[in-house]
């Protein structure tokens, strides 16, 4: 019996010492190694060296730089190459393994020592600012103070602009406080307008004034008037209207009683002047592309454009007042069948003099073609060169002058009472009839001739005479 309970004891001293040396032993072998259950970033440590986990932990990190975005979202690439970037967990581990006490491994049975660490990173600020200082919005920055951010109205060919870099001046020390502290973080993205970089900055008396006149100024400007001048078309916008502001002697605005800008006087006829000058085209020179062939130059004549240049004045002003923004046709005293500097268009009658022949053409196509008989030159009564229009149409017309009584039966005078129509007492047209037996100034046409003529020309249509 005493045998057996000696037994007994022995193999429990035997247990227990085992179990204590064992205890012993992985306390001691956990001094230098991660103990059981020890998981950092999601990598197993247990019995692992720091050696051993930082070199699993470096090989699964990766960081390639930073991209800056400013506040129109232009990007700018830093990445670790530039700046010398390197990282190391060994700081890290050492200072976690050091929280671990290897005496008390075996709680780690009962649950997982799980944690996240950053590595130590460094990197050259050298290499930094000089990489910084490379970047478009911040190299425009660097070096300039509050007193150099300006805020003027200038004149440039669009009109006058406000000049204002007073706001949301780019702060570079917050820019660079900003990315450091992304790098150090491990951040790959840093806006800049999120991290409020951006600035306003105080106003000066002056300043102040000047945005005060803008606030008035910038009104005035937002009209935009697009005139219609047959293809051509005028745009009356700020670029314009900046040249009708009065301006004193020091070039400063001047105000009227009620404090607001004043208009140069005269500053509006001045321009619907220029407008008419360009377009106005009645008794205007003009080139013509001649049936015959090669380009005649036709002075004079009823027929064109004519702008009424009060009209417009007034028009304009009050458009211009109320910024208004729209297309507009002038008005007219006299408007011709086509608006523009080419006002005689595709439709028109030719009435080649030197040739004696007569045309029509529509759109551009030649319709008609006679031979026609024109004022007698000898009598110096030769048919007026220049560009008219047929103003009326009549059948069966006497036409009566101080030594004759004529009927025609088509009647289309053109200026005055010179006029196309049929001659039924001639029976040849053309050659050189009208310089020795012409006519008292009408271009006379053979009946056939006239009767297709007068169905077709419309009343306005432009006839172009020339010798």
């Amino acid at each position: 019996m005493k045998k057996a309970v000696k037994h007994i004891i022995i193999i429990v001293c035997t247990i227990l010492v085992s179990l204590m040396a064992t205890y012993i032993g992985l306390a001691v072998y956990y001094r230098n190694a991660f103990t059981y259950g020890t998981w950092i970033n999601n990598v197993y440590c247990t019995g692992h060296s720091i050696q051993e986990v930082n070199d699993a932990l470096t090989a699964d990190f990766s960081y390639d730089g930073v991209t800056i975005y400013d506040r129109d979202g232009r990007s700018y690439q830093i990445s670790a190459e530039d700046i010398h970037y390197q990282f190391d967990f060994k700081k890290a581990l050492e200072i976690y393994r050091q929280q671990q006490n290897p005496w008390m491994w075996i709680e780690s049975l009962f649950h997982e020592n799980r944690t996240k660490l950053s590595p130590v990173i460094t990197y050259d600020m050298t290499a930094l600012q000089h990489t910084l200082s490379q970047i478009p919005c911040i190299a425009a920055e660097e070096g300039r103070s509050d007193e150099d951010h300006s805020l003027a109205i200038i004149k440039t060919n669009h009109g006058y602009e406000l000049v204002n870099e007073r706001m949301g001046v780019l702060q570079v020390e917050d820019v660079k406080n900003a990315v450091v502290n992304a790098i150090e973080e491990g951040r790959t993205e840093v806006r800049l307008e999120e991290e409020n970089c951006y600035r306003d900055l105080e106003l000066t008396e002056r300043m102040r004034e000047d945005l005060s006149l803008w606030e008035q100024l910038e009104p005035l400007q937002q009209c935009c008037i697009t005139y219609r001048m047959g293809d051509d078309q005028i745009v009356v916008d700020g670029s314009v209207v900046c040249d009708w502001l009065e301006l004193d002697e020091d070039g400063r605005f001047t105000r009227d009683e009620d404090g607001s800008l004043k208009i140069r006087e005269g500053a509006v006829e001045e321009f619907v002047d220029e407008l008419a000058d360009r377009y106005d085209t009645v008794g205007a020179a003009r080139e013509f592309h001649a049936t015959r062939g090669g380009v005649v130059t036709i002075e004079g004549g009823t027929y064109g454009n004519k702008i009424d240049r009060e009209a417009e004045t007034a028009y304009l002003t009050q458009a211009f007042l109320a910024h208004k923004k729209e297309v507009h046709e002038p008005a007219y005293v006299q408007k011709a069948l086509v608006q523009g500097q080419d006002d005689i268009g595709g439709t028109y009658i030719e009435v080649d003099m030197g040739q004696q022949m007569m045309y029509y053409y529509e759109d551009g196509v030649q319709q008609l073609a006679t031979p026609v008989v024109t004022g007698n030159t000898s009598r110096r009564m030769g048919t007026p060169s220049g560009v008219n229009y047929v103003y009326m149409k009549q059948q069966n017309r006497t036409l009566r002058g101080a030594d004759y009584a004529s009927h025609v039966d088509f009647w289309m005078p053109v200026k005055g009472n010179i006029g196309i129509h049929d001659a039924s007492w001639r029976s040849e047209y053309g050659g050189t009839i009208y310089q020795t037996n012409g006519s008292h100034g009408c271009i006379n046409t053979p009946r056939d001739m006239m009767a297709l003529l007068y169905d077709r020309a419309e009343v306005g249509t432009p006839v172009v005479m020339f010798y």
